[in-house]
């Protein structure tokens, strides 16, 4: 009889935990509908249903006057609430905050079942970069909005790096470090990315004390969120990565320098402890339970031990020593352990990266204990370079953008094609589907794009494109999908590369281009004329692909007119050289004004956030140094890297630069002299310094025009240098 009362009550208690479990579901799932609109939650009943054979599944039906969103977990069912969005009320939920949710008067039914299921397991998405490039200056309300959105899109692998120099703080300053030796080891806010994956320790620091406090509690807020809505945060580990100040207080300590990165100075440079030194596990025991105590973990732990720096041997024994060690000093403290790699070095170091060197590497830890990051596969996809990673598990991954560079760029419709042939090809090895850009933009599709296709949704590729064209406009919008079928077929075919921006964003260089077009640019002006042609534009979507397009074709066009003002100055041709400096400004201008319609486009949007963050003026300037700094000079030989065509920045700084230069060739054609490149370069780096530190009020132009007209007028203003460009 005891017996049977012990089983009976181990039964109800296994029922009501999972009672539980399906309670909360409902109620993220639910909360997280009202976060988007009350009138939507009103509209909405989410209910748990069961994994579909182990797989993720949501259902979507209409029963009477409310819409039913089943899920086998909360994250499922936002991918069905996602759908209905997107399929029923043609709506696009931005991943801004500021960005509010549109629907229609009416909410609509739901005119015939669905059950979709994922095609994966894994959904993973951020980049170590995205951190200095978009998210440096984030309250809880950006990060909710994201996380929000992540959700919808089905993310349930996020990485989750938020906060972690408190945690080392804590572990060197209990190791006998001094708060300003630690404090001085980090880099600047806006850096911390390239410190974290130690490129580079101090620049622009010391890191004011008040952001260990900040991003402490902002990322216990993130992961709890996170975890809510079914994703398993991925944290740091202890790589190796240590100050240069550890040699002094710990001699015997097996600690080297790394190689140099970028050209930073060697001051900057980054040092590794050998994870055969005993120091290593301890370090790694501190920081693990230190950062569990302060934010948890599900386990999984993103590790990146020399990325793009060199280690101290490439000895094939030596690597598989090195990943040996560590992932026993992660095993030691957490014998749950699971280690997330980025394939990143393999492309980046790809001629020092053998297939001997890398196998050996790889196969330190045990099968099934590592997954790999394949990072940048819509142009290299190094799975296929290396055996399929030698059997360990792996998430395709689409880049798409570097240093947030905001022109129109990347691989949409050959990367869904890549991921077609790896379902086919990987079987069980292929865990996952993910995105790493570096950055956001205001252009959501592609990351939406590739997040899809981890669902079996079953769309051809004219419904996707036809879709999305339809919740861009708001409406069934015949010119909206002309445009989007040609974006998609025609012009987003574009490798993103380093330093990706149109030119009115590149320094200047007489008689060269930095940038080609690479797509018919009569594809792209047929884009804008085919979005012109509406007969509204009110969502926030369809502005930005208007923005979006209009200021990539007028980029496009001052290339051309700065080819005609290089070749004006060597002929020697006063009234030429004029006639195209009063163009290249007008272009300048528009463009600036044009990126006013967005305030994601906005200069004067990064650096309030940037200012928003600091408690004192000395702060806030610090923190608006960081942000100008990195967006422009960078540092060491990524001089804009990270450019943006933005407001404001368009203005106030490019345009300024491009005025030295322009003056620059005035003097050379008046003097009937060579162009002074030396004496271009010693202005223009003198200027971008005094920007970079200035805190003055920045320049930018603003429209009193709906974007729809005022792009309109502009497709007027210039139809006659556009067209003769395309005529030729």
């Amino acid at each position: 009889m005891a017996r049977r009362f012990i089983t009976c009550a181990i039964i109800l208690l296994v029922t009501m935990a999972a009672s539980g479990k399906i309670n909360s579901d409902v109620e993220q799932a639910t909360s997280l509908a009202e976060r988007l609109s009350p009138r939507l939650a009103g509209k909405i009943q989410f209910q748990s249903i069961t994994a579909d054979e182990g797989r993720d599944v949501f259902t979507l039906e209409s029963q009477g006057r409310k819409v039913i969103i089943g899920g086998n977990n909360a994250n499922s069912m936002a991918v069905g609430l996602n759908r209905y969005l997107n399929r029923y009320c043609k709506t696009t939920v931005s991943w801004y905050a500021d960005v509010p949710v549109s629907l229609p008067d009416v909410l609509p039914d739901v005119p015939a079942a669905e059950r979709v299921a994922a095609r994966v397991p894994q959904r993973f998405f951020l980049n170590y970069c995205t951190w200095g490039y978009t998210m440096p200056f984030w309250q809880w309300q950006d990060w909710e909005r994201l996380i929000d959105w992540m959700a919808l899109n089905g993310v349930n692998l996020p990485l989750a790096i938020t906060g972690q120099e408190a945690v080392w703080y804590n572990v060197w300053t209990s190791m006998g470090m001094s708060d300003e030796q630690v404090r001085s080891y980090f880099t600047g806010p806006a850096y911390l990315p390239w410190h974290r994956m130690a490129n580079i320790d101090g620049w622009c620091g010391p890191l004011p004390k008040e952001w260990l406090e900040h991003q402490t509690a902002l990322q216990q807020r993130i992961v709890e969120r996170e975890r809510a809505l079914n994703m398993r945060p991925v944290l740091p580990a202890f790589a190796g990565h240590v100050p240069g100040a550890l040699r002094d207080l710990y001699p015997k300590a097996d600690i080297q320098a790394l190689g140099g990165w970028a050209g930073f100075d060697e001051q900057y440079r980054t040092y590794f402890l050998n994870s055969e030194d005993p120091l290593y596990s301890r370090i790694q025991r501190m920081f693990l339970e230190e950062q569990t105590r302060l934010f948890g973990t599900d386990h999984i732990y993103g590790i990146d031990p020399f990325n793009e720096v060199d280690p101290p041997s490439f000895d094939p024994d030596y690597l598989n020593k090195v990943t040996r060690h560590i992932y026993e000093s992660l095993t030691a403290v957490d014998p749950q352990a699971e280690w997330l790699q980025m394939a990143w070095f393999l492309y980046y170091q790809s001629g020092d990266y053998t297939r001997e060197r890398t196998r050996a590497m790889l196969t330190g830890v045990p099968q099934g204990k590592m997954t790999m990051l394949d990072y940048y596969c819509e142009y290299k996809e190094m799975w296929r370079e290396h055996d399929g990673f030698y059997g360990l598990p792996f998430i395709w991954c689409y880049l798409g953008n570097f240093g947030g560079n905001t022109n129109v760029q990347g691989r949409v419709k050959e990367a869904g094609e890549r991921i077609e042939r790896a379902l086919q090809e990987c079987g069980d090895n292929l865990v996952g589907i993910g995105s790493t850009l570096e950055g956001l933009d205001i252009q959501q599709f592609p990351y939406e794009y590739i997040l899809e296709k981890a669902w079996d949704f079953g769309k051809t590729d004219e419904q996707v494109i036809n879709e999305l064209a339809d919740r861009h406009a708001g409406f069934e919008s015949a010119p909206a999908r002309q445009a989007w079928q040609l974006l998609y077929n025609d012009v987003l075919d574009i490798t993103p590369g380093n330093f990706a921006a149109p030119l009115p964003c590149s320094y200047p260089e007489f008689g060269k281009e930095s940038r080609k077009v690479e797509y018919e640019p009569r594809d792209l002006l047929a884009v804008w004329d085919y979005l012109l042609a509406q007969d509204n534009a009110t969502t926030d979507a369809m502005t930005i692909d208007l923005v979006w397009v209009g200021r990539q074709l007028l980029g496009d066009l001052f290339l051309v007119e700065k080819q005609a003002f290089d070749m004006a100055l060597k002929q020697q041709d006063r009234e030429g050289i004029f006639a195209q400096s009063n163009l290249l400004f007008e272009l300048l201008s528009d463009i600036d004004i044009l990126n006013s319609h967005h305030p994601q486009a906005t200069l004067s949007h990064w650096l309030q956030q940037a200012r928003d963050l600091g408690s004192t003026p000395k702060v806030k300037d610090y923190y608006e140094m960081n942000a100008r700094r990195l967006i422009t000079t960078w540092g060491g030989l990524l001089n804009d890297y990270a450019c943006r065509c933005w407001n404001g920045l368009m203005w106030d700084y490019y345009t300024k630069r491009w005025e030295i230069y322009i003056r620059e060739a005035t003097v050379a054609i008046i003097s009937r002299k060579a162009f002074d490149d030396k004496s271009f370069r010693a202005q223009a780096d003198k200027f971008q310094q005094k920007w970079v530190n200035s805190t003055e009020e920045v320049l930018q132009g603003t429209s009193e025009q709906d974007v729809l007209t005022h792009c309109r007028d502009l497709r007027e203003k210039y139809r006659l240098q556009l067209d003769k460009w395309i005529s030729n």
